[in-house]
C-alpha cells in the first residue's frame, strides 16, 4: 500500500492511552485534525509509542502526518486506524527525527488483544 499524506490543524488532543499487552507495555495519542480546503474535514490521526514524545504536538499547530491507513475487524465490526508515522509542522520543521517508511512498517502492529477493549454499546450515531 501506498504511503500517504493529510495535512491540517490540530483542533483536539485526546488524552495518551497505555497498557499492557502480550507484547509488552504500549502508548496511544489520538489527535483530531481539521483539513483545509472548500469542504473541510475532521479525521483522527494516532500516533504510537515513543512518536508520541519525539513529534511534540500541540493543539493549534498545523501538520503534515505521512500516515498508514489499515482496517481490522473485532467482534463482527470494522474499525479504520490512521497511524502517523512522520510528522512535519506547519513551518516544515521534520519532527520525525530520521524515522523511515521502512521503520515504522516493520514494527509489528499490536494484536485484537493488546489493544484497549471496544465497547460494543457505544452510542455511535453510525
Amino acid at each position: 500500500m501506498a504511503d500517504m499524506e493529510i495535512s491540517g490543524r490540530v483542533i483536539s488532543v485526546l488524552p495518551e492511552q497505555s497498557g499492557e499487552g502480550r507484547n509488552g507495555p504500549w502508548r496511544k495519542q489520538d489527535y483530531i485534525i481539521e483539513t483545509g480546503g472548500q469542504y473541510p474535514r475532521k479525521v483522527c490521526v494516532t500516533v504510537w509509542g515513543d512518536k508520541i514524545d519525539q513529534f511534540g504536538i500541540s493543539e493549534g499547530e498545523e501538520v503534515n502526518f505521512s500516515v498508514n491507513v489499515e482496517s481490522r475487524e473485532f467482534n463482527g465490526r470494522w474499525y479504520t486506524d490512521v497511524k502517523a508515522w512522520k510528522a512535519e509542522k506547519g513551518s516544515g520543521e521534520d519532527v520525525s527525527r530520521g524515522q523511515t517508511p521502512d521503520h515504522f512498517l516493520n514494527t509489528p502492529p499490536p494484536q485484537d488483544d493488546d489493544l484497549p477493549p471496544m465497547d460494543q454499546d457505544d452510542d455511535l450515531p453510525f
